[in-house]
């Protein structure tokens, strides 16, 4: 028991005895030593920063950055850091000049520039060591310069190109072969606006030739921008307002050598896109260049036009030359010389052939250098913008076309993708010239239409033979006038009957031109009676009522204008009368104004003689003594003239749109309904209008209903002498001034 508590006593001196003096820094106590303590050990928190290495020491430790750090002193309230050593910046040439040196968090690495390979039996890191391509065993020396002879540089190397060849101006691509031949403008064209093509050859001849006779890389070497600027120049000269190209042949040869020079000048030019624009012209042109084939795609843009395709189609599948080449060149005004180049289109698309083609786009042409365009492994777009903005419809179609060798359009492998009011996307299989087309077709009669002309020519011949007996058989309406409306009456008969039973009876080709011919005869013989109807009011009024005429003279004129327009315009073209769709006067080449001219002659001179008509009515009612019965009269006649013009007339404006091809369906109804009902006005106005021709009819159909009665009017004429004298006297006094009763 006393033993137990010495221990404790013991023990708790020990206690105090350490209390009273610590272990110093650096150093923990172990038992009643003092052992160094281990700080590196420490598996909390490392006393050193990162990117450095820990020492211990006898009571203490330091800190040692990595190799590519250096240490940060410390500050006040941290014990310091390392930090990265940028050698790259700190030796210059450390990886030496033939390497590209790049700093790595604690190194640094060296990577051979092209031209040559590490070589790390020198150095750790290695050393550059130029490459001989000429001497590559795995690339062979047609392959690396061509027909040309390879000379190694100190990291590269250039192809000599033999005369007649060139790399354009880099030296590390193939040799190809150059054709300056190609450049030598045909001496043979009558064209003498395609002078200055001549001299556009001219100057791609003699740059061809600089390249085809340097033996070096930089020998002959010019600015390919410059050389495309004044391509454009002399383009922009030749295609001027004054200029005219008149041939198929001469399109075809602007166009070859321009797409010729562009293929000529894109590997010449130093940047990878390349945009120009002139008054004429509008082009951009994509180029890459590098020891391997470009991929992916290339849209090309212009204010007209959009090109998309892509870089394994603008480069081909043959040798690889180093570059590869894409261009879109849209002509602003060379439509307007191509507009009727269209005899090698072949119909399609309906059973029934287009009544007329029109360029709606303007021109684009696609140039690679891809040098076998004519079987494309991958088809290409051309989006054209249109000239006019109209939707297609069962009238109205586009079409893709390109310009062929021949001189003219053509649709073989190329085809509309797309189409809306104001764009066609045109999806082709060879590179050439390309267009839109629009196509317009005959419109398709519905049965309503058809009813209808039929019905209402119908009706029109039936008036038209009432208004024939009417005019020939009442005598006391006998005069001038009559005589007047007599024959426009049997004018327009014929003309109706014949469009009835014709228009559409195409073949054969000459009953066609038969028909053609009889209603523009027909047609012109109406307006022509129309004609003189205007001269016998006139005359009428400023003749003071003394205006009878002569048949003779009318019939003369009636029906012998018309016909020595028609014999002339016959002898001029004939093959113009008649069309594949209706028997009418053909549009190409102006055969319609023989008809149409005649029209607006009529038409302006009969205003201008109604208009004198009217202003002598208005001074002869403002006299003192006015006969105004007979002044009445020539009102009511000059009244019903100028409604029978405007009938007349107004038919043959919707006319015009309908043979024209730019109908609808609204116009097509109202120049049907107008040409219909032309009979059936015709015989209101002259006849049922007229009080004595009613008179007349009346006096008929009585004698017919009643024919054995006399009627009360004829006793009281034969018991009143004098009334029947003066009925002749009023008769004779109508005969007298050639005109009848209203």
């Amino acid at each position: 028991m006393e033993r137990g508590k010495e221990f404790l006593l013991l023990g708790f001196i020990c206690v105090l005895a350490n209390c009273i003096a610590p272990c110093p820094m650096g150093f923990i106590s172990k038992g009643i030593h003092c052992i160094d303590n281990n700080e590196c050990d420490s598996i909390e928190v490392s006393p050193c920063p990162e990117n450095s290495n820990c020492f211990n020491t006898n009571g203490s430790y330091y800190c040692e950055c990595l190799i590519g750090f250096r240490a940060i002193k410390a500050t006040k309230n941290f014990e310091g850091h390392c930090e990265d050593v940028n050698e790259c910046n700190e030796t210059l040439g450390k990886c030496g000049p033939a390497a590209i040196c790049k700093n790595r968090i604690g190194s640094y690495s060296c990577t051979c520039r092209q031209g040559y390979y590490n070589d790390t039996s020198v150095s750790p890191h290695g050393q550059c060591v130029d490459i001989n391509e000429c001497e590559n065993a795995e690339l062979k020396q047609e392959e690396i310069c061509g027909v040309g002879t390879c000379k190694n540089l100190d990291g590269s190397y250039w192809c000599k190109c033999p005369k007649g060849y060139t790399n354009y101006n880099n030296g590390k691509t193939p040799c190809s072969e150059l054709d300056c031949d190609s450049f030598i403008a045909p001496g043979t064209s009558s064209s003498p606006s395609l002078s200055g093509l001549a001299a556009i050859s001219s100057m791609m001849r003699n740059r061809c030739l600089d390249l085809s006779s340097s033996t070096a890389p930089d020998e002959g070497k010019a600015d390919g921008e410059a050389l495309l600027e004044k391509l454009f120049t002399a383009t922009e000269t030749l295609l001027t307002p004054l200029q005219k190209l008149d041939r198929g042949e001469d399109v075809t040869d602007l166009l070859h050598t321009l797409e010729d020079s562009i293929r000529f000048i894109g590997p010449q030019l130093k940047h990878s896109r390349n945009r120009i624009e002139t008054t004429e012209t509008d082009a951009e042109i994509a180029v890459q260049k590098g020891d391997t084939r470009p991929s992916g795609a290339v849209s090309l843009t212009s204010e007209n036009a959009r090109l998309d395709t892509d870089w394994a189609t603008a480069s081909g599948t043959g040798p690889y030359p180093g570059f590869a080449m894409a261009a879109l060149l849209s002509y602003k005004n060379l439509d307007k010389y191509v507009n009727q180049s269209f005899d090698g289109l072949k119909k399609q698309e309906k059973s029934n052939t287009y009544t007329s083609l029109k360029i709606n786009s303007k021109v684009a042409s696609v140039v690679v250098s891809n040098p076998s365009t004519q079987n494309l492994s991958h088809p290409v777009y051309i989006t054209l913008r249109h000239v006019e903005a109209k939707e297609e419809s069962d009238e109205l179609k586009y079409m893709c076309v390109y310009w062929s060798e021949g001189g003219a359009w053509s649709t073989d492998g190329c085809s509309q993708h797309e189409s809306n009011a104001s764009h066609t996307v045109c999806r082709c299989e060879h590179l050439s010239s390309f267009a839109v087309l629009m196509a317009l077709y005959p419109m398709e009669h519905t049965f309503g239409l058809q009813l209808v002309t039929k019905i209402g020519l119908i009706l029109s011949l039936l008036c038209l033979v009432m208004c024939i007996l009417t005019f020939s058989c009442c005598h006391s309406i006998k005069g001038t006038r009559t005589t007047i409306h007599l024959h426009l009456c049997i004018c327009l008969f014929a003309a109706d009957l014949v469009f009835l039973a014709g228009i559409a009876q195409t073949k054969p080709v000459g009953g066609c031109r038969l028909v053609a011919a009889l209603l523009h005869y027909f047609f012109l013989g109406v307006f022509t009676w129309m004609l003189l109807e205007g001269v016998q009011l006139y005359r009428m009024v400023v003749l003071v009522f003394n205006a009878t005429m002569r048949p003779l003279y009318l019939y003369i004129f009636g029906y012998g204008a018309p016909l020595a327009v028609v014999i002339i315009s016959a002898i001029i073209r004939p093959s113009d009368y008649g069309t594949d769709q209706y028997c009418w006067l053909s549009l190409k080449n102006g055969l319609i104004w023989s008809f149409f001219g005649p029209v607006c002659i009529v038409i302006i001179m009969n205003v201008l003689f109604f208009i004198i008509t009217v202003w002598k009515l208005a001074q002869k009612f403002a006299s003192l003594n006015p006969d105004l019965s007979k002044l009445h009269k020539i009102r009511a006649f000059t009244v019903t003239a100028i409604a029978q013009m405007c009938i007349l007339g107004l038919m043959w404006v919707f006319g015009a749109f309908l043979f024209e091809g730019a109908a609808n369906s609204a116009v097509a109804y109202i120049f049907t309904i107008l040409n219909s009902l032309q009979g059936a006005l015709l015989f209101i106005m002259h006849c049922l209008l007229s009080k004595q021709v009613r008179d007349e009819y009346a006096r008929i159909f009585s004698c017919i209903c009643t024919p054995e009665k006399k009627r009360y009017s004829d006793l009281l004429s034969s018991t009143n002498p004098s009334s029947s004298q003066s009925q002749s006297q009023g008769s004779r006094s109508g005969q007298d001034t050639g005109e009848s009763q209203i």
